[in-house]
C-alpha cells in the first residue's frame, strides 16, 4: 500500500515508550475453545487476506473476523491499545515502519523463521522483520518501485530513430540512470503537454531508493542511531540526480505525491513513472495509457538496481487470550501466501509465489518487482521508532528544499543530517 503520513510525530515517541509492563501482560491462558480470531488490518489490506481467512475457516473451523481501518486510524488504535495492555484484537497487519514501535508489543515469532521460511523471503524483508534480536511480524504481503514506461511511445518507429540519432543508443526502457535521463530529456515536449518523468516533493521514498542506488548501505540512520549517512557522498549524487530530473518533469514537483504521480502518467503527461508495483493493476480502462503501459525493474544507480521494500507483516498481540491461535493463523497465512496474488491488489511475500504467477498474463509486474526486492542494493528501512518524525520533519522538507532554483545540496543535507542527530538524542 502507498505509503501515508501519520497523523502526529509525538504519536511515534508515545509508542516507543511501550514496555514489557506496560503492554506485555502476558495473554493469560490461551482461549483454544474459541473458535475465532480478530484480525486488526488497514482497508486496503482487507482484499489479501480474506482467501487465506475464508481456507483456515474451511480447514480448522476458525471465524476470522477483520476490523478495517484507515491508514492512520489503524495505528492510532494500535498505539491506544497496545499502550494501554488491554487489546481487543488477536493479530494486526503492521506496516513495516511500525515494527520497532510496537516490538514489545507483540509476541516473538522467532520458531516460525526456519532456514527455508527465511530461504523463500526476500533478505530486506528478514532483516526488517528482526527487531532487537526477535522477530516480531510475519511478511504477509510486500511492494516497491519499478519502472513504468509508455509501451506506445517507446515502440513507437519514429521515436525510435530519433533517439538513436540523438543519444547514439537504442530506446529501451531505462536500466541506468543516464538512459533514464536521457529517456526523460526526449520525451519532454511541454508544447505536446508531455514529459518524461515526474519529480515527487511530498513524499520520500523514491528519493530513499535512489539513495540505495548509489550503494549506500545506510539509509539514513543506522539502527543504533549511531551513524548518519546524510551529507556523504553517495546522498549527494542521490539528491542531486533526484532533484536534476524536474527539468523534465510537469511544475509542481515539490507537492507532488504517489496520487498525483499515477495520475499524471495515467492521462498521458508522463512519458515513465517510478511506481509501486501494485498500481499496475490500477490503470483505469478509460485512461489514454490503458494497454499501453510497460514495467520493468527499478532503474540502477553506480551501486546497482534497488528500492525501498514495502512490507505489510502480520504480528500477534502479546495481549491477547489467543496466543496458539494467533501463532497458527499467521503461520497459515505464511505457508498459502499465494492465495494473495488474485486479490484486487496481487501482492504477496514469498518468493514461491511470485515466481508461481510471473509468466501468466496480467502478472507481468512480478518479474520486476521480484529483481527489484532481491537487488543486493535494496535494504529495509531503518529500525528506529524515530522514522516517521525523521520523515516529516527532516526529509520530505530537504527535498522539497531541493527542488527551489538554485538549491544548495550539500548545504541542506549537512543540515538535515543535524536535525536527525538532534532527534536521535
Amino acid at each position: 500500500m502507498l505509503r501515508k503520513k501519520l497523523v502526529a510525530a509525538a504519536a511515534i515517541a508515545t509508542a516507543a515508550g511501550l514496555t514489557l509492563s506496560g503492554c506485555g501482560v502476558g495473554g493469560g491462558a490461551d482461549d483454544s475453545s474459541n473458535k475465532s480470531l480478530t484480525v486488526l488490518v488497514e482497508a486496503g489490506g482487507h482484499a489479501e487476506l480474506q482467501p487465506i481467512a475464508d481456507l483456515y475457516k474451511k480447514e480448522t473451523g476458525t471465524t476470522v473476523e477483520f476490523v478495517e481501518l484507515p491508514y492512520d486510524g489503524l495505528y492510532n488504535r494500535l498505539n491506544s491499545e497496545f499502550g494501554s495492555g488491554a487489546v481487543s484484537f488477536d493479530v494486526a497487519a503492521l506496516d513495516s515502519i511500525w515494527l520497532p514501535a510496537f516490538k514489545d508489543a507483540v509476541t516473538p515469532l522467532d520458531k516460525l523463521f526456519t532456514p527455508d521460511v527465511k530461504k523463500d523471503l526476500f533478505p530486506a524483508l528478514v532483516t526488517e522483520a528482526n527487531v532487537d534480536g526477535s522477530y516480531v511480524g510475519m511478511p504477509v504481503w510486500t511492494n516497491s518501485e519499478i519502472l513504468y514506461y509508455r509501451k506506445d511511445l517507446f515502440d513507437d518507429p519514429t521515436q525510435k530513430a530519433n533517439f538513436k540519432s540523438k543519444y547514439g543508443y537504442d530506446l529501451v526502457p531505462p536500466t541506468t540512470w543516464q538512459q533514464y535521463q536521457d529517456a526523460a530529456e526526449f520525451f519532454t515536449q511541454p508544447s505536446a503537454g508531455l514529459y518524461g518523468t515526474d519529480v515527487k516533493g511530498a513524499v520520500e521514498t523514491e528519493f530513499l531508493a535512489t539513495l540505495s542506488q548509489t550503494g549506500e548501505k545506510t539509509m539514513v540512520v543506522n539502527g543504533s542511531g549511531s551513524e548518519v549517512s546524510l551529507g556523504d557522498a553517495n546522498s549527494l549524487k542521490a539528491l542531486d540526480f533526484y532533484s536534476g530530473l524536474q527539468k523534465y518533469a510537469p511544475a509542481g514537483g515539490a507537492q507532488l505525491d504517489w496520487g498525483g504521480s499515477q495520475n499524471l502518467f495515467n492521462q498521458g503527461k508522463t512519458a515513465m513513472m517510478r511506481f509501486w508495483a501494485h498500481a499496475y493493476r490500477q490503470v483505469p480502462k478509460d485512461a489514454s495509457v490503458y494497454g499501453k503501459v510497460g514495467v520493468a525493474p527499478m532503474i540502477a544507480g553506480p551501486g546497482g538496481v534497488a528500492g525501498v521494500p514495502g512490507a505489510w507483516y502480520l504480528a500477534v498481540a502479546k495481549a491477547s487470550k489467543k496466543q496458539q491461535q494467533g501463532i497458527d493463523f499467521v503461520k497459515f497465512a505464511y505457508e498459502h501466501n499465494e492465495l494473495s496474488a488474485k486479490t484486487s491488489l496481487g501482492l504477496v511475500a514469498r518468493k514461491s509465489a511470485f515466481e508461481k504467477y510471473e509468466n501468466e498474463p496480467g502478472f507481468e509486474n512480478y518479474k520486476p518487482l521480484v529483481e527489484t526486492l532481491d537487488a543486493s542494493a535494496t535494504i529495509p528501512r531503518p529500525a528506529t521508532p524515530k522514522w516517521q518524525q525523521i520523515v516529516d520533519t527532516v526529509l520530505v522538507p530537504m527535498i522539497q528544499k531541493s527542488l527551489q532554483p538554485g538549491a544548495d545540496n550539500q548545504a541542506l543535507l549537512d543540515a538535515a543530517k543535524e536535525q536527525v542527530q538532534s532527534l536521535l538524542k
